[in-house]
């Protein structure tokens, strides 16, 4: 049992009892162990040394009434708890008043005969108030419909297919996304491209200038500007490669389209494939029959896949298009067009540097799954 003498004012020799763990003073008395003060030096006899036991030791390995804790220190007590477990256990929104509240979200905002068109959280924890006659924090009504399995209230846009052919012309593409072509895996090659056009990307030269951010204040851009012209970027996006080529031409038309047929015709490997897919919406461009017998008059080797109508969703150029105007045009702050074109070449090259295919999920088994379930509203929109 190791022994401590401390020696205070008076040299009176006291016995100290350490529990089970190595006793580490308390700072009162490192203070009191130094030298310069008038307390004396106070000599500790562990059984291991002070660095391997830096913290305290628990209570409840080592009792208040067997621990010396100094003369400060009062006899040891538990407060007893405050809460009356009969009132903890009883719920103040049972599941009925939970049900009333969800009801009332769910309800058509036009039978509540108020001039609303959708329902705020305020006017539920208004109106849910005063159906359950007490009190309700706007915290407790939200997590009540955060909590709900089924929320009507809430809604998404989406979009129908309103092609009759939908699946006939949807599932080729699917199928060159997926590597095969009429039922026979493609060749080493064999390219598909994804081509449209992004229209009207205005240079949008602000009326004053940006400010910088501060702490507490973000960025700042003056939303008056004035225009200082509109260009349209040509995009094909080699699905299997992840690679881009682009150009900004004044306007959109066969012509231009053209020429990004003809751009992509001259750089390799497309130079040597054996076919070349080009996946196209029914824009104006490329539209019909016409622009297939056009694009095979121009080569051979192309052949042009058009997306059902109304459903340019499946041309992945489109999530391309969708990412230069996240990145790269916002927030529009550009002095002229060349601005504008150096911006896109600059993201094409960044973006060739590591190329990187999106990660397409869409099957052509998974459009039959999805038919199904939107089969009445299919037929809906192909009888309108």
């Amino acid at each position: 049992m190791p022994l401590c003498l401390d020696r205070g004012p008076l040299s009176v020799p006291s016995l100290r009892i350490s529990c089970k763990r190595p006793w580490t003073p308390c700072p009162a008395e490192l203070w009191r162990s130094r030298p310069s003060n008038a307390f004396g030096l106070c000599c500790f006899f562990m059984s291991s040394p002070p660095w391997e036991t830096m913290k305290r030791p628990r209570r409840s390995d080592c009792p208040l009434d067997k621990y010396n804790v100094g003369e400060v220190a009062g006899p040891p007590a538990i407060s007893p708890s405050k809460i009356i477990l009969a009132v903890a256990e009883r719920p103040l929104f049972p599941p009925l008043d939970q049900a009333l509240i969800q009801a009332m979200a769910c309800e058509v905002v036009a039978e509540t005969k108020e001039p609303l068109s959708r329902q705020s959280l305020a006017d539920l924890v208004r109106r849910a108030r005063a159906t359950l006659g007490k009190k309700i924090s706007r915290s407790t009504v939200w997590r009540m419909l955060h909590e709900a399995a089924i929320k009507p209230w809430q809604y998404e846009h989406w979009i129908f297919p309103r092609d009759p052919r939908f699946a006939e012309k949807a599932g080729p593409i699917l199928d060159l996304y997926a590597g095969t072509w009429e039922g026979k895996p493609l060749s080493t090659k064999d390219y598909v491209l994804c081509m449209d056009e992004k229209t009207s990307i205005q240079a949008r030269q602000r009326s004053h200038d940006e400010m910088p951010p501060k702490p507490k204040r973000s960025r700042r851009i003056e939303s008056e500007y004035e225009r200082q012209g509109a260009l349209q970027y040509l995009a094909a996006w080699d699905v299997h490669r992840g690679i881009v080529l682009g150009r900004c031409e004044a306007k959109t038309g066969i012509k231009p389209f053209g020429r990004l047929v003809d751009q992509v015709l001259e750089q390799e490997p497309y130079r040597d494939a054996e076919r070349l897919f080009y996946v196209v919406d029914n824009g104006s461009s490329h539209r019909g029959q016409t622009s297939v017998e056009r694009m095979r008059r121009r080569d051979k080797r192309i052949i042009l896949v058009h997306t059902p109508v109304h459903a340019s969703w499946l041309n992945q150029v489109e999530i391309y298009f969708s990412i230069i105007q996240r990145k790269v045009l916002t927030p529009n702050d550009f002095a002229t067009l060349d601005a504008v074109r150096l911006r896109l070449a600059l993201h094409e090259q960044l973006s060739n540097r590591t190329p990187r295919p999106f990660a397409w999920k869409f099957t052509r088994q998974d459009m039959l799954n999805w038919l199904k379930h939107a089969a009445p509203h299919f037929l809906a929109a192909s009888a309108a």
